[in-house]
């Protein structure tokens, strides 16, 4: 399987959809009809700015437009914080797991390459990176950091660019993520079910 094909990814909804294009439509018309009271240049100019916002609501960008990603990004954070709080009000683990596959058991453990696999995109539950366990918590959900190359991620799979699968451990029936946090996170918000991911699975010993 070549390695650089995006994974077929099951979508389980429709998705959601931005009201943007609905909203720029409106402002649009609204400019349309001022132009037309006002006459002159300003009829002229008011026309220009509503072809303009007309044409990015009918015609996105290739991969959805940069507003649209920057909306879907910053309501994932809104959903973080709001998250954050509830899980310290809990008691339950906020952060993805951390697994050092450089020492202890993971280290030594044997191991057996499955090749690519379609994996669920929710038995994602950890990490090997102490850092991208910090910066995304258990529902993938990124931090503010990570603005500008979620969002290119994003255009990128809305648009149907080609991108290669992520890399996992398999323990038990759960995956650790080595590399591909930022490609399951929009995989998660897309409201899809599988991604594709080379799997190596780990064989934890039973005191572990």
């Amino acid at each position: 399987m070549d390695r650089r094909l995006l994974t077929r990814l099951t979508r389980s909804s429709a998705g959601q959809r931005s009201g943007l294009p609905r909203r720029r439509l409106g402002l649009a018309g609204g400019l349309a009809a001022g132009g037309l009271v006002l006459g002159g240049f300003a009829e002229v100019l008011l026309a220009m700015t509503a072809a303009v916002l007309a044409l990015d609501a009918l015609v996105p960008m290739p991969g959805g437009t940069r507003t649209a990603a920057d909306d879907r990004f910053r309501r994932l954070v809104r959903e973080r914080r709001r998250s954050r709080l509830a899980a310290r009000l809990r008691g339950v683990p906020e952060h993805l797991d951390l697994l050092d596959d450089r020492a202890g058991w993971a280290a030594a453990a044997p191991r057996r390459a499955l090749g690519i696999q379609a994996i669920d995109v929710r038995s994602v539950t950890g990490t090997v990176e102490p850092f991208k366990a910090r910066s995304f918590d258990r529902a993938l959900r990124p931090d503010p950091a990570s603005r500008e190359q979620w969002k290119r991620i994003w255009m990128a799979h809305a648009g149907g660019a080609p991108l290669p699968p992520v890399s996992v451990y398999r323990v038990g029936g759960e995956h650790v993520l080595r590399d591909g946090h930022h490609r399951v996170s929009v995989a998660r918000e897309l409201g899809l079910e599988r991604i594709d991911a080379d799997v190596v699975e780990l064989h934890r010993p039973p005191h572990c």
